[in-house]
């Protein structure tokens, strides 16, 4: 049992060693799960879904999204334009399009402003993967991830 409990320490290190330097997982095909923050934006993604803040307007989209071999994506979802100091009004549909590169996204939204017959873009912005969002003051929603637990966690 000793060994048991001195293996999962050595593992737990590790893994929360790779989480705090910012180190990409392994690519599988879609945006990896975890913190990714830049100037003005801040990104959450967990394995049901990505929310986005841009200055102090945020967006969700359900679902891990895919990213092509190119690193390109384009995934339709909701956005608000007004949320802080409060929010005001609906979410609208929006279109989240961008690219991957190593552990850079960059980001643009368009939103479809139904109430005011507008096309709304925000960003593009640049969102790195482990980095802290800085988003002024505007804060980012604290939203749980909800992560799949690794077969050795599994009860």
């Amino acid at each position: 049992m000793r060994g048991d409990a001195a293996a999962a320490t050595a593992i737990f290190v590790v893994a929360a060693a790779a989480c705090s330097s910012g180190n990409l997982p392994r690519f599988d095909g879609t945006i990896a799960l975890g913190t990714w923050g830049g100037d003005s934006a801040g990104m959450i993604v967990s394995d049901t879904a990505m929310h986005l803040h841009i200055a102090c307007t945020y967006g969700d989209v359900s679902g891990r999204v895919a990213v092509e071999p190119n690193g390109q994506f384009d995934i339709n979802g909701s956005y608000v334009l007004s949320a802080y100091p409060i929010m005001v009004g609906p979410a609208f549909p929006a279109r989240f399009a961008g690219r991957l590169v190593g552990k850079v996204i960059t980001v643009t939204v368009t939103v479809d402003d139904t109430v005011e017959h507008r096309t709304v873009v925000r960003g593009p912005v640049v969102v790195e993967y482990g980095a802290d969002p800085r988003l002024g003051p505007c804060p980012i929603c604290r939203r749980p991830i909800v992560t799949k637990r690794p077969a050795i966690f599994r009860w």
